[in-house]
């Protein structure tokens, strides 16, 4: 597909490309969350997930979705960046009893957001604000329509290896809101193998709450390039069996 051969092309760019790495900030990617760095100005992350499947089962039938991302991540400021995410491919089948299996694909909505690392922050302790603009621009299956979302992120590091985080939104369209609550926990195994375990409460005011738990793995090729994956399992009959994922991001300046 075009998005892996994009992302092949630029691994093997930055593979190849030899700069020096301190200023490479962390990436978004993977979890429930975002990380509280942001890029500097001349500075670009891009980051891919594919695939990311979906898994829920009710009583109306089974639905299992596969989708992709793409994030690009720039500075404006030493302390604000500009991000802009698209899906520019996604599928759903729909099963159910007695009826025969439906099957729909195109692209997702794209968000634009403004990122910012505020006043503060420690060593020890750090934490960022990001607000979004959704715009539907997909395909009327796999939109929700115009949203606006305001977040927040903080960490907390521990010890040398293990940092502890929150992660807090709040999300509004037409009228319905909904807000999503995750604390995490990350472990830094060795210089290239990080470990996290997360957990996620999500209420609506137009459908059931959801709870999730799960844990992922990301690790380091270089400081400018890290593969990732992770997986979060429903804890009640209201949310999604299953949500999991691989992913790619890599740093340019």
């Amino acid at each position: 597909m075009r998005l892996v051969s994009v992302a092949v092309l630029l691994v093997l760019a930055v593979g190849s490309a030899r700069a020096d790495d301190s200023s490479v900030p962390g990436f978004d990617r993977p979890g429930l969350g975002f990380s509280t760095d942001t890029v500097k100005p001349k500075g670009v992350a891009m980051e891919f997930g594919f695939p990311t499947y979906e898994r829920a089962h009710d009583a109306s039938g089974t639905s299992r979705e596969v989708t992709s991302s793409v994030l690009l991540r720039t500075g404006l400021t030493e302390a604000m960046e500009l991000q802009v995410q698209a899906s520019p491919w996604n599928r759903r089948r729909v099963t159910a009893a007695g009826t025969a299996a439906t099957t729909d694909q195109g692209r997702g909505d794209t968000a634009v957001s403004l990122k910012w690392a505020g006043p503060g922050s420690t060593e020890t302790t750090s934490w960022a604000l990001r607000a979004s603009a959704v715009v539907d621009t997909g395909r009327s299956s796999f939109s929700d329509g115009r949203q606006y979302a305001l977040a927040a992120s903080i960490e907390h590091q521990l010890s040398d290896r293990w940092t502890s985080a929150f992660y807090a939104s709040h999300q509004r369209s037409a009228g319905v809101h909904g807000s999503t609550w995750s604390p995490s926990v990350s472990l830094q195994a060795t210089e290239r193998l990080g470990i996290f375990v997360e957990a996620g409460y999500t209420a609506k005011s137009d459908a059931p709450h959801e709870v999730l738990a799960g844990a992922g793995v990301t690790w380091a090729l270089t400081p400018r390039i890290q593969f990732d994956a992770s997986f979060d399992a429903g804890l009640d009959e209201e949310s999604p069996d299953l949500q999991a994922g691989l992913g790619l991001s890599v740093f340019l300046d």
